[in-house]
């Protein structure tokens, strides 16, 4: 077409007017211009797009350097530059993968618009798949459909991870700073699409500032937990400075106790008055030696068990069993107790170390104690050996005795005991002491125990003395007395040594008893035995029921046992009915109780019948 001057004139100004109202490069390349101007304008307004899109992506590049620079979390940044990426390129998502030195791999690390879990969690071998190419080259790619793109190394694990997802176009470049390779930023669609080279330039920049912006949050972070590392390391020393100052005043405190004289009740209170709550001394028999506070009542229930079986494993340390602690108490690797604490909370180490020293402490004390002891009770042995020899004269005895605080001159009873084992006679002499109380002499003699106890009443002192010791072991007991004087008691002594033999001979281990009480055995065994004593104790309810009721039950009695424990055949030599002997015989059970015709009871039954017999004929 031909056109006039006119008309061309019109026609480039109207091409003006589109450039300057800002139209399309397709509003341009359609309007009705000579092909030299249109050509011209089309440039012009492709330049002007490009200087538009450029100067949009410095002004978001800024928005978000500013929106980094806000974020102090690393996770944080990470999730600000995927999110960034995405909206800079408008692609359906965008990922991150950061660079792990140990493994020589990129692993997944934040995603923005992703929904797959598999590609959540996918690492890329350096070399595999696209991503794996940005890592080895530290060089961007791109591409607009990735599964037909022969440049990449397809595998299995990373194109399953990238089909569940739906990508087809994904363009990658590295996140470097100062030659570090850090990672890569992905943009991707889920439609084909070609990435144009503003737009790699541009996520390119990206990657740049998020690279920066990633390392200095690092810088950040590596800082602020510098300083948390310096404030915890600055508040362990205060603690280990306050510690080493309050286990020196526990020291000094401990010191102070034993260099005053203090025993182990005094330590028991400083250790609970030091960490509050109660503190419980127990000796090697579990018996409480000393306690502080609101202690439990008992301390055999299971927890106390279990802390004791703990202890005894851990060679002087601390242990503990919910909060209650323990620590054992030796000495020369002999057991002297066991120290328990509760109702402290939990202990620091320098609380422990106290608790500790506490512990080797409180052995210094028993042991001095029990040398002393051992020492004084020596002492009491050498009175007991010879109290019981008769060494020496009576005065002199008399006198020694007192100086113990036992006076020979009152009534009282020789006890005589027979432990399982000689070898713990030194802590059965120390429980004995505790069983006979205060006024009682203590000692051992010829591998047996000898307690001078005042009282009058030897069988009842032996079985309450065999009773409180059979807690820890059985121990025979025999009782003699009550005797006067100290010449009485080397027979005395005699008698009660028989006595326990004749115990433990009757099948009596671990029992108490006076000569009195074992029947005809005891007419042997005792040093000067009351016969009629005897038999009057077993057979007083049939002799009072005959004098009573002028009956001959106890002929009844022996013709019975004379014809062999046979009514029929006592009533024959008795001349009555045997039913007679029958009705006898049950009033006898009566009076006698219904095991008299046991064997054991028989025995004594006949014995008693016989020296019945023999008495009357003095």
């Amino acid at each position: 077409m031909t056109t006039t001057p006119d008309t061309s004139t019109e026609q480039v100004l109207h091409l003006l007017e589109l450039l300057a109202s800002g139209a399309t490069v397709a509003e341009v390349a359609g309007a009705d211009a000579p092909s030299v101007g249109r050509d011209l304008a089309l440039r012009i307004a492709h330049t002007r797009d490009v200087h538009q899109r450029r100067e949009a992506g410095l002004a978001a590049l800024l928005d978000t350097a500013r929106e980094l620079a806000t974020e102090h979390d690393p996770a944080q940044v990470l999730e600000a530059i995927v999110r960034r990426a995405r909206h800079l390129l408008q692609t359906d998502l965008a990922y991150l993968t950061l660079y792990d030195p140990v493994a020589k791999d990129t692993y997944m690390r934040a995603t923005s618009g992703s929904v797959s879990a598999a590609f959540q969690s996918v690492r890329l071998a350096l070399g595999d798949g696209l991503g794996g190419l940005v890592a080895s080259t530290q060089k961007p790619y791109w591409t607009a459909d990735y599964f037909s793109d022969a440049r990449f190394q397809h595998t299995r694990p990373i194109d399953g991870a990238v089909g569940e997802e739906g990508i087809v176009a994904i363009c990658g470049t590295p996140l470097i700073v100062e030659s570090e390779f850090v990672g890569v930023l992905f943009a991707a669609n889920r439609t084909a699409r070609p990435f144009t080279r503003e737009e790699v330039g541009l996520l390119g920049n990206l990657a740049t500032l998020a690279a920066v912006t990633l390392v200095q949050t690092r810088a950040l972070a590596d800082a602020e937990n510098a300083v948390r590392a310096l404030q915890q390391a600055h508040e362990t020393v205060r603690q280990y400075a306050a510690g080493v100052e309050k286990a020196a005043a526990a020291h000094d405190r401990f010191a102070a106790l034993v260099l005053g004289g203090g025993g182990v009740a005094g330590i028991t209170h400083a250790v609970a008055e030091l960490l509050g709550g109660w503190a419980v001394l127990a000796d090697e028999g579990s018996a409480v030696r000393s306690a502080t506070g609101p202690a439990p009542d008992l301390i055999e229930g299971p927890v106390f068990q279990e802390l004791q079986r703990k202890a005894s494993e851990a060679g002087g340390r601390i242990v503990h069993a919910g909060n209650t602690y323990a620590v054992r108490i030796t000495a020369a690797h002999e057991h002297l107790g066991t120290l328990f604490i509760g109702d402290v909370g939990d202990l620091s180490d320098s609380d422990c170390r106290t608790v500790e020293r506490a512990g080797m402490v409180t052995a210094l004390v028993l042991l001095f104690e029990r040398n002393a002891a051992d020492a004084r009770q020596s002492e009491r042995n050498r009175l007991i050996s010879d109290l019981v020899a008769g060494r020496g004269g009576d005065a002199e005895r008399v006198q020694l005795a007192r100086a113990w605080g036992f006076d020979p001159l009152t009534e009282f009873c020789v006890l005589v005991m027979r432990g399982e084992d000689r070898a713990a006679n030194r802590a059965l002499v120390m429980s004995v002491s505790t069983a006979t109380g205060e006024g009682s002499l203590v000692g051992s003699h010829d591998g047996h125990i000898v307690a001078l106890v005042p009282g009058q009443d030897p069988d009842t002192l032996a079985k309450s003395v065999a009773a409180r010791l059979a807690r820890r072991s059985p121990v025979t007991v025999a009782g003699v007395g009550p005797v006067t004087g100290v010449d009485e008691i080397p027979a005395a002594h005699e008698e009660g040594a028989r006595t326990a033999r004749a115990l433990i001979a009757l099948g009596h281990r671990g029992h108490g008893a006076a000569a009195t009480q074992l029947g005809f055995a005891g007419l042997i065994v005792g040093s000067d035995p009351d016969v009629a004593e005897y038999v009057r104790r077993l057979l007083a309810p049939i002799l009072d029921y005959d004098e009573r009721r002028g009956t001959d039950l106890v002929g009844t009695l022996e013709a019975y046992f004379a014809a062999g424990s046979s009514p029929r055949h006592a009533a024959a030599s008795l001349h009555v009915h045997v039913n007679t002997v029958s009705q006898r015989l049950e009033r006898i059970g009566a009076l006698l109780g219904p095991t008299w015709q046991l064997p054991d009871e028989a025995l004594e039954l006949q014995l008693a019948l016989r020296l019945r017999r023999l008495l009357a004929q003095d």
